[in-house]
């Protein structure tokens, strides 16, 4: 039963099938979030979902690519692999040392055969003995490639058994040997490498180190030692827009973060320019940038007049004209903490009814509109808060449209002061930001060389076609030597019909004789087939 299970396991359309179950496998990572990319998103999942999303979780549908039942498949498949490729190699290995399958006794058993009926041809020249024949004709098959083996030599009925395509089976067994080095270099990269996100303000920097991450996923086997020690800073940001066009006006044409970079301790540090899709590498780590947007500078003050915050914050945008949704929390605040919510515009336009909204991404008029609260902002209780929400449970609306007070309006560099003597918020100065993806995957170099041998395998093995010619000479009673020959393909060879007429052209070509064997007479006779020169 064992050795029954093992077969089974190591035969090619069991890994075909694995391969394609190991494909449809992957299909609920794009379908549900997952905890390694994104745990804020799982658990609101869950939050939203809270019939379903338990038994999701328990069938690990958020972790599919670390989950046991997504393990089991990847596993077989990289068994099924090493157990078919290696006695295929031993196999293949053994048919390149051996000489070609012996001689036919009948050719017209073979799907195309011929004759050839070689003789002085009135020249005052005998016809080539058998011998001489065969050697001749084994030296045109290796001018077409072929391995010969010549048999019975000095006989008379000496053979040639001719063989090519090794290359198909070559090509094959590269294509899976390069699969087996793809699975192996994706497992490293799940294992050792690591994947993080960081947001940089102009002016502000980073450090590769864990503390310094907004979110870090690190693989299953990843070592903080390995980071690479680097530091980067957002020095200036720039965005493109388009003014030419006006079908295109304002998308985006061009993002350049021109950063400094200090790849080790004991290095200067350097300038360098990153763009989309051209990421900056450090030490076999990629920084790519993925984000932007704008963070205006903001002071808050207390009901005390003391500086409860200031600083520039991150807001998130929300359409191609950049209208961001802001939240500014000053939990330093007294003698209540101090909150606000709202929105930016880059460029602000008021409409017929009085309300505000985004025409232009660029700054041509930036505007914050914003509604304040006090109270417990809830962030002294251990529960994780984003920085991107307010919650507003707990606190007590001090502006707003509906209010009397109204809502807060701001253009930089102008103050407003909150009803009750709560304290004041001004709109500073404008900065911007970038969003960076921060990936090491020791794995990639590996995945893109296995990945190209199995393109290269895959392409020979389609392109190359396993042939074996033979090839019989024997004298007959008037003086003359006949040339019996017969190919045969390993598998369908559409290809083998031309083959036919290229050697028969050129065992003809070598005596100077018109080809009259019962091939070229088919051939001939086929609609399809030029006649014969």
């Amino acid at each position: 039963m064992l050795r029954w299970v093992w077969r089974q396991l190591t035969s090619m359309r069991t890994a075909l099938q694995l391969l394609l179950l190991l494909a449809v496998a992957a299909v609920p990572g794009s379908l549900f979030p997952q905890r390694r990319a994104n745990p804020a998103v799982v658990t609101q999942y869950l939050k939203d979902n809270p019939d379903t999303g338990p038994w999701l979780d328990r069938l690990q549908m958020f972790d599919v690519f670390s989950s046991v039942w997504f393990s089991a498949i990847y596993l077989l498949l990289f068994t099924s692999l090493v157990g078919c490729v290696l006695p295929r190699t031993k196999a293949h290995l053994k048919a390149l040392r051996s000489a070609p399958p012996r001689t036919p006794r009948r050719f017209a058993r073979l799907p195309h055969h011929g004759t050839i009926v070689l003789s002085d041809g009135g020249s005052g020249t005998s016809a080539p003995d058998p011998t001489a024949a065969i050697k001749d004709a084994a030296a045109i098959l290796r001018k077409l490639r072929y391995r010969v083996d010549i048999r019975d030599a000095g006989t008379d009925t000496p053979s040639v058994g001719a063989e090519r395509g090794f290359m198909k089976e070559a090509g094959n067994l590269l294509f899976h040997t390069a699969l087996i080095g793809v699975l192996v270099s994706v497992a490293i990269g799940g294992m050792f490498g690591y994947r993080g996100q960081k947001l940089i303000i102009e002016g502000e920097g980073f450090t590769n180190a864990l503390i310094g991450y907004d979110s870090f996923s690190p693989g299953t086997n990843f070592n903080p030692d390995t980071l690479t020690p680097f530091a980067l800073t957002l020095d200036d940001f720039d965005a493109r827009f388009n003014r030419d066009e006006q079908s295109t006006y304002g998308q985006p044409l061009d993002f350049t973060a021109r950063m400094t970079v200090q790849e080790s301790p004991d290095q200067p540090a350097g300038d360098r320019v990153l763009k989309v899709n051209s990421p900056i590498g450090i030490g076999g780590t990629n920084v790519y940038l993925v984000g932007n947007g704008y963070a205006p500078v903001v002071e808050v003050r207390d009901g005390e007049g003391n500086i409860a915050f200031s600083g520039p914050v991150p807001s998130q945008p929300t359409d191609s004209a950049y209208t961001s949704t802001i939240v500014i929390k000053a939990p330093d605040a007294q003698p209540d903490q101090l909150g606000f919510v709202g929105f930016f515009l880059p460029t602000a336009v008021i409409n017929s009814e009085g309300l505000a909204f985004g025409s232009d991404p660029d700054p041509f008029n930036p505007r914050l509109n914003l509604n304040s609260y006090y109270g417990d902002l809830g962030l002294d209780d251990g529960t994780p808060r984003s920085v991107y929400q307010l919650d507003t449970t707990n606190l007590t609306q001090l502006n707003g449209r509906d209010l009397n007070a109204g809502g807060i309006v701001l253009e930089p560099g102008q103050t407003y002061e909150l009803p009750d003597g709560r304290g004041s918020i001004t709109f500073q100065d404008l900065k911007r930001f970038v969003a960076l993806d921060i990936t090491y995957d020791p794995g990639k170099i590996g995945a893109l060389i296995f990945s190209t041998l199995a393109l290269t395998g895959l392409i020979l093995s389609l392109i190359t076609a396993r042939r074996r010619v033979w090839i019989k000479a024997s004298a007959t009673p008037e003086g003359m030597t006949t040339l019996e020959y017969g190919l045969l393909a390993r598998g369908e060879d559409p290809g083998l019909r031309n083959e036919t007429t290229k050697l028969e052209q050129a065992l003809s070509s070598r005596w100077g004789i018109t080809p009259s064997s019962d091939e070229q007479k088919k051939l001939a006779s086929s609609p399809d087939t030029p006649p014969h020169p």
